[in-house]
């Protein structure tokens, strides 16, 4: 089914807007070293789930998401190719290859992604930031739906959220075109769903 543009959807619109402003206090609350300690252990959490020389498209955290830094630079060191989403306008992204010490752009909504010359690559897993989740395997994006496009094009890669423990809530509100995610990823534990 395909993703129609962004809807004011008023339940989504008004957690989402929740959920960001608790995630924000979170992580001014607990401090940079904790954040850090935080990124490191849902890294670890995470890692023994990737297959070996899978493709794995990653992000550039922004803000007070979890960063998946350490995740990427472990799957650096092993050898995976590695793909961030980049935005070719404000509906499209596709995922292209990138390494530590490539050059980085900014892109539309201050994206950091790769050139758009760097090679477009098929991940077998997308980690994904989320503002929120749920344990069906819902999850609350930033509300453009480049996600939802995404694991539509790519409907055999195994797609996990990463994200805060703190961002859980009970039931995420669902679109019809919501693309489930298979687990979820925190600094606490690894949820399959």
């Amino acid at each position: 089914m395909a993703v129609p543009p962004p809807s004011p959807d008023p339940a989504k619109v008004a957690l989402r807007a929740l959920l960001r402003a608790q995630r924000a206090a979170h992580v001014a609350a607990i401090g940079a070293q904790a954040a850090k300690a935080a990124a490191q252990a849902a890294a670890d959490l995470l890692l023994p789930h990737i297959p070996e020389g899978a493709t794995v498209s990653l992000y550039l955290a922004m803000h007070d998401e979890l960063d998946p830094a350490p995740l990427l630079d472990a799957l650096h060191a092993r050898g995976h190719e590695i793909a961030l989403p980049t935005l070719i306008d404000r509906t499209t992204m596709r995922f292209l290859a990138w390494a530590p010490g490539d050059a980085i752009e900014h892109g539309p909504m201050n994206l950091r992604q790769p050139s758009p010359s760097a090679p477009e690559l098929a991940p077998d897993l997308i980690v994904t930031p989320l503002t929120g989740f749920d344990r069906r395997g819902g999850r609350i994006g930033y509300g453009a739906g480049h996600y939802d496009r995404a694991f539509q094009r790519y409907p055999g890669a195994h797609r996990i959220g990463f994200a805060w423990a703190m961002q859980e809530v009970e039931q995420v509100p669902r679109d019809p075109w919501d693309v489930s995610l298979h687990a979820v990823v925190t600094e606490k534990e690894f949820v399959r769903i």
